[in-house]
C-alpha cells in the first residue's frame, strides 16, 4: 500500500488552523498532509465541496474530521474510492435520514443554545457565532488562554441549515474502518452523543479529558489516531 495523505477537514466554528498542531505531528512523522477549508453555507454544499477536492488528489486517502465536518464525511456522496479509512474527532457520525442537530439533542449537555450565540446576517443568510465571552465554556475550557481569545476572535462562522442536511444512503462507516476520539468534558457534542455515535459505527474508540478543542489541546492523541488509522492498527481490547 502506497503512503497514505492525511486530508483534515474542520467543523464549525474554526477554520482549518484548528489542526495545526496536529498537522506538524503528522508532517514530522514523514506524511502528506492537507486542510481543505469547507464553506459552512448548506451541507449538500459541504458535501459537493469535499467531494471535488478529494478528486484533486492521488490516493489513498485518510480522512479525518472534527465536529460537524463528521457529518459531511459520513456522507458517502463526499468520499472518493481512495478513502482508505475516517477518523472522528470529536465529531458527528451521521447515518441515513439523521440531522447532526437531531444528533446533538439526543444527549444532554450541549452548550450550543441561543444565549450563547451570536446571528450575523450574510448575503443570502444567517450565520452562527458563538458568544466571544462563552468561548471557553462551550468549546476550548481548557486550551490556553491566548489560544482561547484567537480562537473567538477568528471564528469560521456557519449557517444553521448546515445542521439540518441529511443524506440517504448508509453512511461511509457501514463499509470504511473509523476511529473516533471522544473528549470526556465536551459542551459541544455531548460526550454521551459522541460515545453512542461511535459505538453503533464500530469505530476503534480513544477517549481524551478534553473539550471540543481537542486537537489543539491533544494534538498528540489525535495524531496518534490517525497514523492507526492509515495503518489500520486497530488497538486490542481487553
Amino acid at each position: 500500500m502506497n503512503q497514505p495523505t492525511f486530508v483534515l477537514v474542520h467543523g464549525a466554528l474554526t477554520d482549518a488552523s484548528v489542526w495545526r498542531r496536529v498537522s506538524v505531528r503528522l508532517q514530522d512523522a514523514g506524511y502528506p498532509v492537507i486542510a481543505p477549508s469547507l464553506p459552512l453555507r448548506d451541507f449538500d454544499g459541504d458535501i459537493a465541496y469535499l467531494k471535488q477536492f478529494l478528486a484533486t488528489l492521488d490516493g489513498p486517502l485518510v480522512v479525518a474530521a472534527h465536529s460537524y465536518a463528521g457529518s459531511v464525511i459520513s456522507a458517502p456522496e463526499a468520499l472518493t474510492a481512495a478513502v482508505r479509512s475516517l477518523v472522528f474527532v470529536t465529531a458527528f457520525q451521521q447515518d441515513a435520514g439523521e440531522t447532526a442537530g437531531a444528533l446533538n439533542g439526543k444527549f444532554p449537555g450541549s452548550l450550543l443554545i441561543p444565549d450563547n450565540l451570536v446571528v450575523r446576517e450574510y448575503p443570502g443568510g444567517a450565520e452562527i457565532y458563538l458568544r466571544p465571552d462563552k468561548f471557553a465554556d462551550v468549546y476550548a475550557g481548557d486550551a490556553g488562554a491566548r489560544d482561547r481569545k484567537i480562537l473567538a476572535a477568528a471564528q469560521k462562522p456557519f449557517d444553521p441549515v448546515t445542521l439540518e442536511g441529511s443524506f440517504s444512503a448508509a453512511a461511509s462507516w457501514h463499509t470504511l474502518p473509523s476511529w473516533a476520539v471522544v473528549s470526556t468534558q465536551d459542551s459541544s457534542i455531548p460526550t454521551e452523543a459522541q460515545r453512542w455515535m461511535a459505538e453503533r459505527a464500530g469505530s476503534t474508540v480513544v477517549e481524551v479529558d478534553s473539550t471540543h478543542a481537542v486537537p489543539l489541546v491533544h494534538p498528540d492523541v489525535v495524531a496518534k489516531a490517525i497514523l492507526d488509522a492509515a495503518s489500520r492498527d486497530r488497538p486490542s481490547v481487553g
